[in-house]
């Protein structure tokens, strides 16, 4: 089995890698982010703390910019959510990949509530797994100490510049899509895949 893991340089999705790679689940990786700054630095270590070997980073900041000129914001995590699990998609059908991981853990952020995790699922057809759903915060920081990436994601406290004052908490299809219907999502999609990095760590 091969999953693709969604990666930031935070807690959560390298301790999602960690809890995969010993269910001996083959894993690489997608960051959603500027290449060669501090926050792609930092993902690059973790990587190599929980050993995934490949790496391929996309930015989405161009993407971001486009639903606000054109959309709610409140809506802004939950598009964002959305187009990652699009992207990553298309790159785990290119690596042969059965799914999709994330480091979401229920409520922790606007995103991670059940009303959007299900709005965010609907944008693919391929499964996403949630290896920390029902941990706590402790839960998830012990393990990160345990494995060694703490001391990095404690050093990545950079806020999102795109997350809205008032987020959706409980979207819906019906307005997501209502939002996104002025965005050439297929577009988007290809201009991201044309201009994404890989490497090999």
């Amino acid at each position: 089995m091969k999953g693709l893991l969604l990666i930031s340089s935070g807690f959560d999705s390298a301790v999602a890698g960690y809890i995969m790679k010993q269910q001996k689940i083959d894993v690489i990786a997608v960051h959603f982010g500027k290449e060669n700054s501090s926050q792609e630095k930092w993902t690059e270590q973790i990587l190599k703390k929980i050993d995934i070997k490949k790496l391929y980073i996309v930015e989405l900041a161009p993407t971001l910019k486009e639903f606000l000129e054109k959309a709610q914001e409140r809506f802004a995590c939950v598009f964002c959510k959305r187009m990652m699990l699009r992207i990553a998609e298309k790159i785990a059908e290119k690596e042969n990949c059965d799914f999709l991981i994330t480091g979401d853990s229920l409520g922790q952020v606007a995103s991670q509530t059940l009303h959007n995790m299900t709005v965010i699922d609907s944008a693919v057809k391929i499964k996403v797994m949630r290896p920390l759903l029902g941990k706590d915060k402790k839960d998830i920081m012990d393990i990160a100490r345990k494995i060694g990436t703490y001391d990095i994601s404690k050093l990545s406290t950079i806020c999102c510049a795109f997350a809205p004052k008032s987020p959706a908490t409980k979207s819906t299809l019906k307005q997501l899509e209502a939002e996104e219907a002025s965005i050439d999502i297929e577009k988007i999609i290809k201009e991201r895949l044309k201009t994404m990095k890989i490497k090999n760590l």
